[in-house]
């Protein structure tokens, strides 16, 4: 009975999609922080939790590194597309991933507060969305 409690977590599956040199970014934040981050990559979690998770390396300070993720909700992408009658391309759902995570940036008070997922889900998408104009 106790064995799923002290099990070993399962590890997060591989990241895909990195970039082969990847590049420093900075965007300043509504907050007053002006952020550096580096995109690592993405992962499909499992079906339990229907999301794709992107993983961002993100610093206030240039000293301090850490990773945030965004994930974006598989049933939230869904229902998006069967409105709009089409799929998101894969450059379309990670344009989502970071204007999601600039908004952290910009409604979270400090780093710190960016140490817990970033969720993204229908109605977020529909806002984003509308901001990017698809």
């Amino acid at each position: 009975m106790f064995r799923r409690f002290f099990a070993p977590k399962a590890a997060a599956p591989p990241l895909s999609g990195a970039p082969r040199q990847p590049r420093e970014k900075i965007y300043t934040a509504q907050s007053g922080y002006v952020y550096h981050y580096y995109y690592r990559g993405f992962r499909v979690l499992d079906p339990g939790q229907g999301a794709t998770e992107f993983v961002f390396e993100i610093s206030a300070d240039r000293k301090n590194w850490r990773e945030t993720s965004v994930r974006q909700r598989h049933s939230g992408m869904a229902a998006w597309e069967s409105a709009n009658l089409r799929t998101l391309t894969a450059a379309e759902r990670y344009a989502i991933a970071k204007i999601a995570l600039f908004q952290a940036f910009d409604e979270r008070a400090a780093p710190n507060a960016l140490d817990s997922v970033i969720e993204v889900g229908l109605a977020e998408i529909r806002g984003i969305v509308e901001t990017l104009g698809l």
